[in-house]
């Protein structure tokens, strides 16, 4: 991965807006939230930099917020966890939308969305991947929340499987289903695609270096004269 600021197929007008004074410049925030539309329609496209700088823009210029864009940042970060991307989002954005006593069910407002779609996160985080997908499921808002970011769902099922084969190299079949939301011949396909081995009722996970289990040698380098001064000290009558 590249450093923090670099998306691979930034288009170039995008990058002299980061690289100047112009990222501070109001007249600009069109041309990042249709920057944001691209990135949704695109599921392996993805530009976090380009995002916060939108969202930096939105508190300087609060008259100029889009709650609609504000959500699909959120969502698209979702899409890349474990990385922090979305509570630097989250960082950006007004108290009142954060506090969940500002959100109430069915209002269809920004801070509803934000504290449902922070419950996704805090799932992932926890590695709940069930209840995740149960979440997902539960309500009608999700489904307007994650509706014009394309492919969201083969890409958390890609995010939650890359997850779990860091962790394990062996995983129940009825588990791992449950996880990515797949059964049958759908759930076949993604796992003999991500190289993995159905076995049974197991799923073998190929050894990486993440999965591997390696032991650690701990060397401390003490030298004879530090303990010859402790050993002094012992010996020595208090003052």
């Amino acid at each position: 991965m590249g450093p923090f600021d670099y998306a691979q197929d930034r288009p170039e007008n995008i990058d002299v807006i980061l690289n100047g004074l112009d990222r501070y410049n109001p007249e600009t925030t069109t041309t990042f939230q249709d920057y944001v539309m691209v990135q949704c329609e695109n599921s392996a496209f993805y530009d976090c930099y380009a995002n916060l700088a939108l969202l930096k823009l939105y508190q300087f210029n609060p008259h100029l917020t889009r709650d609609e864009t504000i959500t699909n940042i959120l969502v698209k970060a979702l899409t890349v966890f474990p990385n922090p991307d979305f509570s630097l989002c989250l960082s950006l954005l007004p108290t009142h939308v954060l506090q969940k006593n500002t959100a109430s069910a069915g209002d269809g407002s920004l801070a509803e969305a934000v504290q449902k779609l922070n419950s996704l996160n805090n799932l992932l985080a926890g590695a709940d991947y069930t209840a995740f997908w149960e979440k997902l499921d539960s309500d009608d808002l999700y489904a307007d929340l994650i509706a014009d970011v394309s492919g969201f769902e083969d890409s958390m099922r890609v995010r939650i499987a890359v997850t779990v084969g860091q962790a394990v190299r062996e995983v129940e079949k009825g588990l791992l289903e449950s996880w990515l939301n797949l059964q049958g011949s759908e759930f076949d396909h993604f796992v003999q695609v991500f190289g993995w081995e159905i076995a049974g009722e197991s799923i073998k996970v190929p050894l990486n270096k993440e999965n591997k289990a390696e032991g650690t040698i701990v060397r401390e380098n003490v030298k004879f004269e530090q303990f010859g001064r402790l050993i002094k000290r012992a010996y020595e009558q208090p003052a």
